[in-house]
Formats: C-alpha cells, structure tokens, sequence
C-alpha cells in the first residue's frame, strides 16, 4: 500500500514535534469516519533512517541507462529461455506460503514450453541487477499479424483520425491491458496472484477462453521489484521507492515499466498493491490531475472498478464483501490521483485507465515477524484471491468494452493533435461527479528550450531533452533560426510543439503547476514538481503561437561543449555535469582552484573535459588566485535518494549513522560530514562524538532537514534557530539567492518538502523565500498564523557561516537533492560541500 492514504496528513506534524527543531505548534490528528489516520506521505524515515552503504547506489550512480525496451515485430509465441537464479532460502516471500523469485523464471520457461499462448522476456534488471519480465499471454500469431497489430498502435498514435476511419483496426486490433505487480517489494501477492491467472489463460481449454485471446493481448510485469520481492522492503536495492519515480525514472525498474507501457499502449492496466484493511480500488478522489482527458477516464475507470468490487465480493471471503473506491466512498485529498510520479497515473497520460489496486490483509513490517506462520499464509492466501480476482475482473470489462475503450485512447491522441481544449465534465457524469472533481488547464501552443548564448545550461537542456523523448513526447530541433513572441532564437533551438498526442505528459512534465493549497485539506505526497523550473535548463512558454520554422525531429540530443583560447580555463557549477566534471577532473589528480564558491578553476590542458561531460568552459578570471581544492571525503548521514545524488555527482561518500559511528566506525581520512538522516549528536558514545567533534574541527559540514537542523543545535555550529513549516508541506518554491556560496548565479526556484527556514544571527543568507514563496503544491500552516508561507516569506531558507570551531558550515531549509528529481538544484549542495571542506 502508499501506506495508509486514508485519513489526514497531519501524521508529517509527529516528525517535527518529535525532533529538536521548534515548530512552534503543531496541529491534532484528525481522522476520517472511519477513524483511521494517515500517514506521512514520504515516510518519516527518509529523516530518521540514514542510507547504509550498497552495491547499487555505487553502481546506478555511475552508470548509463540502457537502451530502452521496445516491442519486437515477431510473431508470437516468443519464447525466451530465461536465466535462473539460484535457490534462496532468505527470499522473505517463502515464509509466506508465496512464490520466491528464483523460482519465477522456471515456472515461466515451463510455461512457454507448455502453452503456445505465453511468451517471457527480459524487459530490464532492478537495482541489484536482477531480471524484469514481462509475460505476454495471447492467441498465437504470425510475424505478420504481429507487424499489422504493431502498425495499427502505432496509427492510433500517431494519425488517430485515420485510425478511427480505419474498420479493420476496428475489427482486428487486439485489446491490450497491462498488469503491474509488486513495484513495492513488501506487497507481494500481485505477484502471485498474477501468476495464478497467466496460468489459467494459458492451459483453459473452453472456447471463451480461446476467444478472449484471439482479441486481446495481456502484459503482465511480474515483478517490478524483486530486490524488495526478495528482502521483504518497500524500497528497491538503491533504497528508492519506485512508485515515486515515474516523472523522472531516475531508477531502472521504473525505466523498465515506462518503455513497457509506451511499447503495449495499454487501453487499461492495473498496478496491484496492499495493504489498506479493506480492498481498495481507484479511481481516486480530487484532485485530480489537471492534465488530464478525464472524461475519457472516468467513464470507464468507475464501472471498471465496480466491477472489480463484484468480483472480490463472489470469492465469499468475510473481508472481501466489500471494496473502498476513493471516488466513490472518501472526501477529497483523503486517496488523489494528482502528480505523476505513481504507476496508474502516469499510465493514463500514456493512454490508460489506471487503477491502483490495494489489497486487504496486512502482511508485512512488524506483522510478518510477530504473527504466526499460518495466519500469515492465510492472510496471503485471501490477498492472491483478491489480485487474481481484480485482475480477472478487468480483463472482463477491457473486453467487453474494448470498442469503447479504443474510441477512447484515439479521442485522447486526437484531441492532442488537434490542441482542442480539454472537455468540461458535468455534473452527474458518473454517479457522483461534482464540482470538486473538476480540474482543467490551458495548454501552452509550444515550449521552447533556447540554444546558444540564452541557454543557462547545455548539459540541463539536453537532459531535459532527452528525458522527454524517452517518455514519448516529440521534440524537434530548429532547423534556422526564428523569432517567437519577440524573442529571438538560434538555429539549433528545441521545440515541443504542444499539438502531439500525449501533450499530457508533456505539459505536466513542463508546466509550473499549480498551487492547491485552498483546495483539500491535505495531501499524501508531492503536489508539485516541475522540470522547467527545477532542471536547470531555460524552457521559455509560449501561450498561443507556434514557432513557425523547419524543424527536425529529435531522437537524441547531445550537450554542446565550449572552449575559449585561455591560458586556464573557468567551469561554473551550475548542473550535475558540472560537478562531475570537476571530480572526474580531481581523480585524475590535475590541480584546481575554487574562485568564489560557484567557479573551478582549471589549467588549459583539461579542456577534455568539456567534450566528455558536455560542459561549458570559459576564460579563468584573472589576477584572483582562488583556493586549491582537493577531492572531498564526505561521511553522510543522508537519505538513500541523497546518497544516489551525491554519488551520481562523482562524489567519495562513506555512509554513516548514529549506529555505526557507536559501534567504531572511523572517520579517518573523512574531510567533511553530511547530515539529514539517522544521526543525533546526542546519542551518540564518548568515544563516537570525540569523532565527530574532530572531524568538525577540521572539516565542514553540510546539513538538510529536520535531523540536520537538530543535529547543528546540539553540536552548537552555527547560531541559526530553525523553524519548521507543516510536516507534510512540499512544492516548488520561488527563492531570492543574495548569496556567495549557493546563491551564485542559482535558479529562482526551489523544491521544500517538510520546509524549514532560519532565524538569528552570525551567519551568513545564501537563499530567502520569496515573499510569495510557493509556486506550485499544498503548503497549509500548522495551526492559524504558525508554519505557513506566510511565516515563510522572506526568511532564509539556506545559510552558511564559520562555526564555533573554526570550521565551515551550510544548512539546507529546501530539499536539492530530492529523490533525485531537482537536478537544477544539484549545484547548490556541490558547492556547499566543496566551500565547506576548501
């Protein structure tokens, strides 16, 4: 389950009140009618657990994403001898009476040697290098029929006009519905439940069975996550909750499943989930996603979770007569389909119905280890009856309606395409569809990524690029140059013209957002994101003119490098590229100089490095000196998506905590401490503080957070009283950068979740809130006049200053390096951590 999306947020208030950080006030739980409370939406452990050291956050930081995943045009079957793993009595889904993951690969070759209607392939590796599969379950066909289904998706994206004229896709287009299982590793039966139904498919005999798949094809992603499978963790091997990851796919798994849905074009799919109690099955209430053709969704999302309801309910269970669907039995904010960061909701930019499925019967955390054995297999045997029943249920209804469902994916591209303004939904539409359901916006006519001169960073814009592509949104490149609103662009500039079929996706990528402050009562995650603001790369909007020049389409952008005549050169931090640059720079020994906090300076003979990372060199400043840097050494106590960050910049990070600096772990040859998880200076052993304290004597420190806040007070480093805002607080935040450390030419936009702010004196202001600070998501004050944006407004919100032991410190009130996603934001700690240990 997403925890416990039931009641309200204000579980995120037991985090602030709980730590050493004054809020000043907190509010009182409040509960729904059914008297269960929610959950703190990102999980108070992200503060209270730091990341332990793994093989995959050395390996994803450093490595290159692969090629991505896309249908083959064979016929099917295609059967694939898939490798198999060997036995592992530790696979936390044994004791379960559940599918261990080494023995998934055996049943699905057995399978495709069994039945002609199973094909199994590898679509991607997990975090620890573990195999995806996907499982394609339909009537056999030939090469050719397989290219014409291949040919009629692509005709429904592509040219959905003449897809709707066109009968015989009509008649002959196969159904495709796409089953997720297990993207959290501690819920596990979706996977078996799965399973259960793949194997009935293909071994049924009677001729409705045969029929159903001769018009439909079912994907099923077995296991999205078989690191967490094996481990009994929500998490993947990089500690990554991947049903956060879908707008930024900073994680293989969630890659893996982005090129599956873009590869099937799923009319509906499913992403089975536990555990909520009671079996609960989306639609979601409001908000709902502004992006979105929700006519097109709700018409059929609602039946079809009726009718998943129905189903759970003839298994006769005594906790399955009943099912929770947010839309239809809870108040708004209390279940949102609001970012696109979950499976279901970001599907259905891709053209889907999306559903999450949660459910019922809690097996895991403290439950797997104290109830006994056979309650636990009772409760997962119940648990794979209500997955495979969901799952039975829509692969009903997705055939039974599939002439629907198509008109409908082709509406959704056709609308796109045509740039028509969303539909205004009535009143009543469905059984309940009321002015609190009704969330629209206004698309731009295109978004321009400038190049040359006005860009502000080529690596960003050709990240931002590429990420785009990834996700099947179009770019093309301007041919010539053209002006535009008045503005005058470069050959070479990019254009995502906004009339394309899954404008959706592109326009909630790229948008600002919106501020929903005033809207619901409470969020369970991030309401506000935005990779225009908060990548690096200047994106320019423009509302209602298409540029009009020749442009090409772009299947791959590159960052271009630049190198003046000097005889030493300047790189300015600016993006994560940067950073690498400098550290892939200091490994091979080669001497440089920090001017400033934001500029390396470095000789004329490591020009190479523009080139190899894409970056943007100038002529050094001249008659400074600058001061040597070396190549840090950081101790972090930090967040798994921090750690991935750091080491993702090129950074040497040993991982600490609180546990492992009792038990003896050595700082020795540690230049600087990173902290904003898992580590309180008060708890930790003589012996372990003196550590500490040594390390803060010679070394600098940089903090983010509630922990990190707290742990400057104790260890009385800088004199900066911290504030806390609402625990569940997040968005994007528009910031003043006054400045010299992180300020430098920073963006004027930040990401808060949980925001804290500064006060006092005998430091130095890096950044303010703006004094209309958020921009985008839910920021509600803790109580009246207490913890809100206004209280925010204006106060620092990043600081740095020499400490009381001589060394440097920079405190974080925002959230850089958040889940990997704010990657504009990257520099700013870079440069903390490289002013910090100079």
């Amino acid at each position: 389950m997403d925890l416990s999306r039931l009641a309200a947020g204000f579980g995120a208030v037991l985090l602030i009140t709980a730590s050493a950080v004054p809020a000043h006030a907190s509010a009182p739980a409040r509960a729904d009618d059914r008297g269960s409370t929610r959950e703190f939406g990102n999980g108070p452990e992200r503060n209270e657990v730091a990341a332990a050291d793994s093989a995959a956050a050395r390996i994803l930081s450093a490595a290159v994403p692969g090629a991505a995943w896309k249908p083959g045009r064979q016929g099917y079957p295609r059967r694939h001898e898939l490798r198999v793993y060997p036995a592992n009595p530790e696979d936390r889904s044994i004791k379960l009476g559940l599918i261990p993951y080494h023995d998934i690969a055996p049943r699905l070759n057995a399978l495709q040697q069994a039945s002609d209607r199973v094909s199994a392939e590898v679509v991607g590796h997990s975090a620890l290098d573990r195999d995806l599969y996907l499982v394609t379950v339909t009537a056999p066909e030939t090469a050719a029929e397989a290219a014409r289904q291949q040919r009629w998706r692509e005709l429904i994206e592509n040219d959905p006009v003449a897809a709707k004229r066109d009968r015989s896709l009509a008649r002959g287009y196969k159904t495709p519905v796409w089953i997720n299982a297990n993207i959290h590793g501690d819920e596990w039966e979706g996977t078996d439940g799965a399973l259960r139904v793949i194997e009935r498919l293909a071994t049924a005999t009677d001729a409705a069975t045969k029929a159903f798949l001769a018009r439909s094809r079912v994907y099923v992603t077995v296991t999205n996550n078989p690191d967490g499978r094996i481990a009994g963790t929500r998490v993947n091997g990089a500690g990554f909750d991947i049903n956060r990851d879908h707008a930024t796919s900073s994680q293989p798994e969630s890659r893996a499943v982005r090129d599956v849905v873009i590869g099937t074009q799923p009319f509906v799919m499913l992403d089975e989930h536990g555990y909520t109690g009671t079996t609960l099955i989306e639609p979601a209430t409001p908000p709902h996603g502004q992006n979105y053709e929700y006519d097109l969704y709700i018409r059929h999302a609602l039946p079809n979770a009726l009718g998943m309801e129905a189903a759970i309910q003839r298994l006769g269970h005594p906790e399955t007569t009943r099912a929770d669907i947010p839309f239809r039995d809870y108040a708004p904010g209390d279940w949102d389909d609001w970012p696109p960061i979950f499976t279901p909701m970001y599907a259905m930019y891709q053209g889907a119905v999306g559903h999450t499925v949660e459910i019922p019967l809690q097996v895991n955390r403290d439950l797997y280890t104290t109830l006994p054995v056979e309650e636990l297999r009772r409760r997962a045997g119940v648990n794979t009856d209500v997955a495979a029943a969901t799952i039975e249920a829509a692969l009903t209804y997705a055939d039974t309606n599939r002439a629907s469902l198509l008109a409908g994916q082709i509406e959704q591209f056709r609308r796109g395409w045509a740039g028509e303004p969303q539909r205004s939904v009535p009143d009543g539409y469905v059984p309940g569809f009321g002015p609190e359901d009704r969330y629209s916006t206004t698309f731009p006519r295109a978004y321009v990524v400038p190049a040359g001169a006005r860009q502000r960073s080529a690596p960003a814009a050709a990240r931002l690029v590429n990420h785009l592509i990834a996700h099947d949104v179009r770019v093309t490149e301007a041919r010539t140059s053209f002006t535009l609103n008045g503005r005058r662009y470069p050959a070479g500039s990019y254009v995502v013209d906004m009339h394309q079929p899954k404008r959706g996706l592109a326009n909630v990528l790229l948008e600002a957002g919106r501020d929903i402050s005033s809207l619901v009562p409470q969020m369970y995650d991030i309401s506000g994101w935005s990779h225009r603001l908060l990548w690096g790369a200047s994106v320019d909007i423009s509302r209602t003119a298409a540029p009009r020049v020749a442009t090409s389409p772009v299947s791959v952008a590159t960052g271009t490098s630049s190198v003046p005549q000097s005889r030493e050169l300047a790189l300015t931090l600016r993006d994560p590229a940067d950073v690498r640059a400098v550290n892939a720079l200091l490994d091979e020994g080669i001497k440089l100089r920090l001017y400033g906090a934001a500029t390396v300076v470095l000789p004329a003979s490591a020009a190479w490095i523009a080139d190899r990372f894409g970056v943007r060199l100038e002529a050094a400043p001249r008659g400074h000196a600058g001061t040597p840097i070396s190549r840090p050494v950081l101790a972090a106590a930090v967040a798994a998506d921090e750690l991935f960050a750091l080491r993702e910049m090129g950074f040497d990070v040993r991982t600490v905590s609180t546990a492992t600096l009792n038990a003896g772990a050595s700082l020795a040859g540690v230049t600087g401490l990173v902290v904003s998880s898992g580590l309180n200076y008060t708890q930790l052993t003589e012996a372990a503080q003196a550590q500490v304290d040594d390390l803060l004597s010679r070394g600098g420190v940089v903090t983010r957070g509630v922990t990190g806040a707290t742990f400057n007070a104790a260890a009385g480093l800088l004199p900066a009283t911290a504030v806390a805002g609402r625990g569940d607080a997040n968005g994007v935040v528009a910031v003043r950068n006054p400045g010299q450390v992180t300020g430098t030419d920073s963006p004027p936009n930040s990401f808060v979740y949980s925001p804290l702010w500064f006060t006092g004196t005998g430091f130095t202001v890096e950044q303010r809130y703006a004094e209309t600070p958020l921009v985008a998501g839910h920021w509600l004050p803790t109580a009246p006049g207490v913890g809100g944006p206004s209280q925010a407004a204006g106060q620092a919100s990043v600081v740095s200053g020499t400490t009381a032991r001589g060394s440097r410190a920079v405190l974080f009130g925002t959230e850089p390096l958040f889940r990997a996603h704010p990657k504009g934001l990257y520099a700013q700690f870079a440069r903390a951590l490289y002013w910090t240990n100079s």
